[in-house]
């Protein structure tokens, strides 16, 4: 098969190289796109590490990275020279236009979709039921041009500390008391065993999540054999979400630097998409809630990103 290693004996399973950054969290949901695998084709797997550009500069603000990619493009690379057949992303880092030659062909189901109010563990604000019960003048962590935009429209008053890192990095950052609190990603924390540390998920709703957020892509070369294989690991209802959030993104422009959330879900017979973006210099954050058929997700995204848009 093109692109799969197959044994001599040709009884083996064949085997698929699944490139992968090399934090906790990636090796994780690496192992989570294995496992599919496995459960979905007869392949055997390995993980094959790759070092990024975002993992040589861990202390640069995602908002001051040139350009995009800074997560995916070094795997994206491992696929075009042959180093690996599949290579395993959070969709949300994922550019919006993939390297020439390449298509994700499966996304796993997605975990938790929402942001996570984190708080130190011995801080005694707990319990706590929002960001609205922050003390006034709160110091929180975050490096997400969505998420501060998030923050200050809700709580002006509340400064902002770039934080960037590993999961456990910017944990133990916080419980050392160089913030007051930080947001993160909810599927992140689940998928370490961290899902302990989120003191409150907060409202997708409302603190709208970024396009894709909680899923986990798998792309691979389009002319690869390979792709037949992983395209079995799919789960439909995670794409089509997916496919309608990134339509919001794609319509709009600016990337991962646009303060932009869109969260798709199944209700009912629709699939519904809440999409919302913050206005250049602040101010009021839109929201728009659009509905309509789940078999046409691009269409939803490009709705919702039509009503963004208007004045």
């Amino acid at each position: 098969m093109t692109g799969v290693a197959r044994a001599n004996d040709g009884l083996t399973p064949p085997l698929l190289r699944l490139a992968t950054r090399g934090s906790t969290l990636a090796l994780a949901q690496a192992g989570l796109a294995a496992a599919a695998l496995r459960a979905h084709a007869e392949v055997r797997t390995e993980i094959v590490v790759i070092r990024t550009r975002g993992d040589v500069q861990p202390s640069t603000p995602v908002s001051e990275l040139p350009g995009e990619g800074w997560f995916t493009s070094e795997l994206e690379n491992a696929l075009l020279d042959g180093r690996a057949d599949a290579a395993v992303h959070s969709a949300k880092d994922l550019p919006s236009t993939l390297a020439s030659g390449l298509r994700v062909v499966a996304h796993l189901e997605r975990g938790d979709p929402r942001d996570a109010l984190v708080l130190r563990t011995e801080d005694g604000l707990a319990p706590i039921g929002g960001i609205e019960d922050l003390p006034q003048g709160a110091t929180v962590g975050t490096s997400s041009p969505r998420r501060e935009a998030w923050l200050h429209s809700l709580r002006p008053d509340l400064r902002i500390v770039a934080m960037r890192g590993n999961v456990d990095t910017r944990l133990r950052k916080l419980d050392d008391g160089e913030i007051d609190a930080m947001v993160l990603a909810c599927a992140g924390l689940d998928r370490i065993g961290r899902g302990d540390r989120a003191t409150v998920r907060l409202d997708p709703q409302t603190f709208v999540p970024a396009p894709a957020q909680g899923a986990v892509a798998i792309e691979c070369r389009e002319d690869a054999d390979a792709g037949r294989l992983i395209a079995a690991a799919d789960h439909p209802a995670t794409t089509f979400a997916v496919v309608a959030e990134r339509t919001v993104l794609d319509q709009l422009g600016g990337g991962c630097r646009l303060p932009l959330g869109a969260w798709a879900r199944r209700q009912g017979d629709a699939l519904v998409l809440t999409a919302a973006l913050a206005p250049d210099g602040g101010g009021p954050v839109a929201i728009v809630d659009v509905a309509g058929d789940p078999a046409s997700p691009r269409r939803l995204g490009a709705e919702a990103a039509r009503r963004l848009r208007e004045p």
